[in-house]
């Protein structure tokens, strides 16, 4: 082994994967899990600005991504391909870890504890169940909370810096409002795209190799939503790669070309552009003149699974603005927003409780996700015609820009980083 020093940049090259292959390549993921001694003694993988990260640590990271994809028993092409998403993963992560230390952002255990629990409800499960499954997979919790950890301070970090700087003009609403109406006149795709930022050829054979993994266990029953959170670069990562309803006009050519040509809904293979990788899931397709009705919801959700909490919550909020106050002010609320959403893609159960719901109502009580919940409708369009408000598209812009705002700091800071890589 020799040391490869990357002063002011990050060299990015293939680092020898033997002895993180040998550690990950157990029968199962549990298996991959050593003693803390023997942690220590594997040694370093990477050093970021002078902090290790070690083939413990990249163990721990690839195994949580091998779960998130459902992959049981890995072979050793995807061991390799996962175990440099992990090791990409940590180098970001201790940046930004760096960078909260530099502005002084704290981020406490409540609220690693607060992300964790909205993870797991997202898989069906509590935040004890979730920790539950990662212990009896073999993998140490602390590389999930590790990871919400960097993700929040990152998150605020961006926001004291850059969130009084985007500025939304009225003509950009314009314009996004115009873009809207046309494509209204087009044939609609419900698209959700996972992209893999890869901006060299070299880069981009890898990246190709890891969205193949992807792909596989997205085909055999893995969550679009979960993989797109977890490996997606785009903007709509943090929405689990909803793009919503466009035209083919909205879309990069050669994406447009993928969706244009599935005949039904499902995953097209990889498509390969200038800067990377993008798999793309086609969820519905809509002609101009059909008429979908959509509503607006916001979904509260009790965590202790009180029923009597959860009507005293309802009973205090009046539409879905009050339910989103209540929550903020009760950490036994929880709320999340669905807009545009249409009824038809709700379940039998589901669709009969929001059809018989008024605007700014909340529905009866439902089981969901471990817990109790009430849906709120916020608006309906019967019609499926209605463009969203100025304030929405407002909202959406702002969230793009500071997404992508955010992305090349990240970039920057890996360009401007002293990041040294273990190599073959």
């Amino acid at each position: 082994m020799r040391w490869h020093d990357a002063r002011g940049g990050i060299y990015m090259m293939k680092f020898g994967f033997a002895a993180l292959a040998l550690a990950l390549s157990a029968p199962t993921i549990g298996q991959a899990a050593h003693a803390q001694e023997a942690q220590t003694i594997e040694g370093i993988v990477a050093i970021v600005n002078d902090q290790p990260i070690s083939y413990s640590d990249v163990r721990e990271r690839a195994a949580l991504l091998l779960l998130t994809l459902g992959v049981q028993s890995p072979n050793q092409e995807q061991v390799q391909q996962i175990t440099a998403q992990a090791l990409d993963e940590l180098i970001d992560e201790k940046l930004q870890i760096q960078e909260a230390t530099e502005y002084e952002v704290e981020v406490s255990d409540e609220d690693v504890a607060g992300a964790v629990a909205d993870m797991a409800r997202q898989s069906g499960l509590d935040r004890d169940g979730l920790i539950n499954v990662l212990l009896q997979a073999g993998i140490n919790p602390s590389s999930l909370e590790a990871q919400m950890r960097a993700e929040i301070a990152w998150r605020r970090i961006m926001g004291g810096l850059y969130g009084s700087r985007i500025r939304i003009s009225e003509n950009q609403i314009d314009e996004q409002l115009s873009q809207l109406k046309t494509a209204a006149s087009k044939t609609q795709y419900r698209v959700g795209e996972i992209f893999l930022y890869a901006p060299t050829e070299e880069e981009r054979e890898q990246a190709l190799a890891g969205a193949n993994t992807i792909l596989e266990q997205l085909r055999a029953g893995a969550p679009f939503e979960l993989a797109a959170q977890r490996f997606s670069s785009a903007p709509t990562s943090a929405a689990g790669g909803d793009m919503g309803w466009v035209s083919l006009g909205d879309l990069d050519q050669p994406v447009a070309d993928a969706v244009n040509a599935m005949a039904a809904p499902g995953l097209a293979d990889p498509i390969i552009v200038e800067d990377g990788i993008y798999l793309i899931n086609m969820i519905g397709k809509r002609d101009p003149a059909e008429t979908v009705p959509i509503v607006d919801l916001v979904r509260l959700s009790v965590d202790n699974g009180s029923e009597e909490d959860l009507l005293a919550a309802v009973a205090a909020a009046d539409n879905c603005e009050d339910a989103e106050s209540v929550a903020e002010n009760d950490p036994n609320l929880r709320t999340s927003r669905l807009d545009d959403f249409r009824i038809a893609d709700l379940g039998p159960e589901g669709r009969s409780l929001v059809e018989n719901t008024p605007v700014d109502a909340a529905t009866d009580v439902f089981a969901a996700s471990g817990t109790l919940a009430v849906m709120y409708v916020c608006s309906r369009d019967e019609t499926g015609s209605a463009l969203p408000t100025r304030e929405d598209i407002e909202d959406r812009l702002f969230g793009r820009q500071l997404q992508m705002v955010s992305q090349r700091a990240l970039r920057n800071l890996r360009r401007e980083a002293t990041i040294i890589q273990r190599g073959s």
